[in-house]
């Protein structure tokens, strides 16, 4: 039986161990409805140059769909556990683990912004597992994406936190893919870590100085460049910094 819905993005909630993350635990709907009308469906591949490139026109690149493209991911659930109109959200790499055959939808995700990147999402892509909203989030292991972007049937279900009354089955507003266990990290990588190599390559240029993961703290799906990816598996070889 399939868990309770546990990864909103109505404004992801902020770590408890950023202090620079002052995020409400949810978006306003006015937000939401702006972010609609200028969100884009994003491109999935790879790419060097982080956001700035994401929304990149057809102009600059003379009608060519710009070679810059996201192909990795960051995903973030909660370890914890946190009632949400009544329904537990927890939701820990274990968990997953411990579904048939380690695979499960991703649902749940209320943010414009963020289910434009699910819909993004390509078979085979990998991505962090993040717990998030606890004690020590940070990185815990490698999913992969073995469904691309359907509808979230969470959206109709009125006894799920995350029921949306204005959406319709013939034009549904939120999707999930499906997503399976590939494998732990050899270690656990904090945020504090991250972050502490973030603000380093900030200065130096460095292949985090870009890195979503505090330039859009509130969403819980999050698109990686290779760059990205392959720096931040890196880590898991070398001792704790």
């Amino acid at each position: 039986m399939p868990w309770p819905s546990r990864k909103r993005d109505k404004g992801a909630a902020a770590d408890k161990k950023e202090p620079d993350a002052k995020i409400a635990k949810t978006e306003e709907e006015t937000q939401d409805k702006e972010e609609e009308e200028k969100s884009t469906k994003p491109p999935a591949g790879s790419s060097k140059s982080g956001w700035k490139n994401w929304k990149k026109k057809e102009s600059d690149s003379g009608g060519e769909e710009s070679k810059m493209k996201y192909c990795h991911w960051l995903l973030k659930s909660e370890p914890e556990s946190r009632l949400e109109k009544g329904v537990d959200v927890k939701f820990s790499i274990d968990d997953l683990k411990a579904q048939p055959n380690q695979t499960t939808f991703w649902d749940g995700v209320r943010n414009y912004e963020a289910r434009n990147f699910l819909r993004a999402m390509k078979l085979g892509q990998q991505a962090f597992f993040y717990h998030s909203n606890c004690k020590e989030p940070g990185i815990v292991g490698i999913v992969k994406i073995v469904k691309e972007a359907y509808p979230d049937h969470t959206q109709f279900d009125q006894k799920d936190p995350h029921y949306d009354s204005s959406s319709r089955k013939e034009n549904p507003k939120w999707s999930m893919v499906d997503v399976q266990f590939v494998r732990m990290t050899k270690r656990f990588i904090p945020l504090s870590e991250i972050k502490a190599l973030h603000l380093a390559h900030k200065a130096d240029g460095g292949p985090l100085k870009n890195m979503m993961l505090f330039t859009r703290q509130r969403l819980s799906i999050q698109p990686l460049t290779q760059e990205e990816f392959d720096f931040v598996l890196g880590l898991e070889e070398e001792k704790p910094h």
